[in-house]
Order: C-alpha cells, then sequence, then structure tokens
C-alpha cells in the first residue's frame, strides 16, 4: 500500500488500548461520542477512508457500497458475524471484508449456559422478588427445573456449538446437535454429541434448544412457526446467535399460548424489544451481552488491527470473508 498511512475510520469507540494501538498505526478517525453513524455519515466516511471499521449496528447493503469512493478497499469489521454487510457487492467493486473470528467463543458460549441456567431455575423471578416485597422460603417457591438429564439439541455445531456441548456435559446434559454437516467422528465423540440428520426430528425430543448458527439466507428464520409448534410444551429454546434465526412473532405466540415453557434471548430480530415478550415471565431478555467481556472485547481489537496491518504490508488479511464462506 506504499509509504503513506492508511485513513482509518471506525464506527464506534472501542477498548482505549485498540484506540491508542490504532492511532499509534494509522490516520484513523475515532468515533466520540459514541452512538451509531448514520446512514448518511457511513455514506461519508465511505466515501473518503481507506480502511472502514464497522459493527453489527452498521448495516453496509449494496447501496451504500455503491457509494464508496476509489480509496476504500477494506471494511475491517469488529465483530465474527458479518450479516450486516453485503460481501458479494463488496467484493464485486473490489473491497475485502474481514471479520473477528474464534475471539468470543467461549464467552458466548459461558452465555448460553448462563441463559439456560437463569430460565430453568427462574433467576430472575427471584431476583425480582428479592428487589420487592418477600415473604420467606417455602417449600413450593421458585420451583424450577434440574439441568441434569434433559436433552440439548444445538443448531449450528461450529466453534461457540462445541464450545457450549462441552459446558453442557459438565452439567449432565445429554448434548444432541444438527448442523448442516456431521461433525468428523474424533470430534463429536470428545464433545460426546449425538448428531441429528432431520433438524425436525431434534426439535421435537429436546428439553433445550440452543442456536448457535450464523445467520445467513439459509439460515433464516430457521426456527419458524412450523418448527415451533414441533418442540414440547416443557421445552426452553435459547438463542445466543442472531436473532433472525427464529421467527420471534411465532415464538412470542408459543411461549404466551404455554406450548413452550420459556426462552432465553441474547439476541432479538429487529435489534429492538418486543413488549409482548418483555412482559412474559418465562422469557429472559439480554442485550446482546454474549461477547461483551473485557478481553473478548480487546481481542476482537487486535484481530482488527492485525488485518489492517496485513493489508496496509500488501498480503491478504487473515481473517478475509469471501461470499463462499457465508
Amino acid at each position: 500500500m506504499g509509504g503513506s498511512r492508511l485513513n482509518v475510520v471506525v464506527t464506534r469507540a472501542l477498548p482505549q488500548v485498540v484506540e491508542t494501538r490504532l492511532k499509534e498505526l494509522f490516520d484513523v478517525e475515532l468515533r466520540d461520542p459514541d452512538s451509531p453513524m448514520t446512514r448518511e455519515e457511513l455514506a461519508e466516511a465511505m466515501g473518503r477512508c481507506d480502511v472502514l471499521v464497522p459493527t453489527i449496528t452498521d448495516k453496509i447493503d449494496a447501496g451504500l457500497i455503491g457509494q464508496a469512493g476509489p480509496r476504500l478497499k477494506l471494511i475491517a469489521n469488529y465483530g465474527a458475524g458479518v450479516d450486516h454487510i453485503d460481501v458479494s457487492t463488496a467484493r464485486a467493486k473490489g473491497i475485502l471484508v474481514s471479520n473477528t473470528p474464534g475471539v468470543t467463543t467461549d464467552d458466548t458460549a459461558d452465555m448460553a449456559i448462563a441463559l439456560m441456567l437463569a430460565v430453568t431455575r427462574r433467576i430472575p423471578e427471584g431476583l425480582a422478588a428479592m428487589k420487592g416485597e418477600w415473604a420467606g422460603w417455602s417449600p413450593m417457591g421458585f420451583l424450577g427445573g434440574r439441568m441434569a438429564g434433559r436433552r440439548l439439541g444445538i443448531l449450528g455445531m461450529g466453534r461457540i456449538g462445541q464450545a457450549v456441548a462441552r459446558r453442557a456435559r459438565a452439567f449432565g446434559l445429554q448434548v444432541h446437535y444438527h448442523n448442516r454437516k456431521r461433525l468428523r467422528p474424533e470430534v463429536e465423540a470428545e464433545v460426546e454429541a449425538t448428531w441429528w440428520e432431520s433438524l425436525d426430528q431434534m426439535v421435537s425430543r429436546m428439553d433445550i434448544i440452543s442456536i448457535n448458527c450464523p445467520h445467513t439466507p439459509a439460515t433464516f428464520h430457521l426456527m419458524n412457526a412450523r418448527r415451533l409448534k414441533l418442540l414440547k410444551p416443557s421445552a426452553v429454546i435459547v438463542n445466543t446467535s442472531r436473532g433472525e434465526v427464529i421467527d420471534e412473532n411465532a415464538l412470542t405466540r408459543g411461549l404466551r399460548a404455554g406450548e413452550i415453557a420459556g426462552a432465553g434471548l441474547d439476541v432479538l430480530e429487529n435489534g429492538r424489544v418486543n413488549p409482548r415478550l418483555q412482559e412474559l415471565p418465562n422469557v429472559v431478555l439480554l442485550p446482546h451481552m454474549g461477547s461483551a467481556t473485557v478481553e473478548g472485547r480487546v481481542e476482537m481489537g487486535e484481530k482488527v488491527i492485525i488485518n489492517i496491518k496485513t493489508f496496509a504490508d500488501g498480503h491478504r488479511p487473515p481473517d478475509q470473508v469471501v461470499p463462499g464462506m457465508l
């Protein structure tokens, strides 16, 4: 890329150590105050920068990419998911896209287990009682269900799905999974997981469903109204992946009708809270906290920097995303 420093625009505030390193290496424009860029601000930035560092809240569609200036050659996404970026259009325009895979695997898997516990053991209801009027302990108060012995069905057995499986075994859960491709026998044995070729059959037999697949055109509403009706009335569904994988309206109807026992959602279909979900006592909602650890956020920033630095040195970014991967 020559000797001149790249102009890098970062769309959201990042950990200070990451911002400091970016400033040392590049001509960087940081986001202050920390608020999502408007579409107009994104278009303006993409019209003049060499590298854009967006996050999940920035929808980089074909229209915006079409307005990009000739200097923009890399979109170095801060995060693993790239469903908010039109990777194919970017590639057609000669713009590379990179992401930060693998960094938040353990953090997200921890959150999936936390949500399973929160829903099955009614933790939010207990917390609410302690902030209000608690009448004292009783044998029948806040009865939940035991995790051990339940069947967990993992939808999507990539890095995060496998990390969930390893944790689940420690809680005594029986691990099952559905994936586009069956795991290699040695990996399957290591996580002690049973493969289901049919998602319908797996869903109908599980006590807990954990959504751990990425959002792609093929996984949009994978858990649709028909599939949600296959769940046992005692089943719980947990999602730490992307809200779009579940038909949220159908899920809400099922929960309200008592056809699904509970849900733990760290992600929402439209990025906004559905008030009808909010009012249900058997639903635990979190504000996309799955990857929100200090360590994870710093490591994500380090990956972004490595991708930009490698690109600046004239090489392929190590975490380049190509359309065929999606």
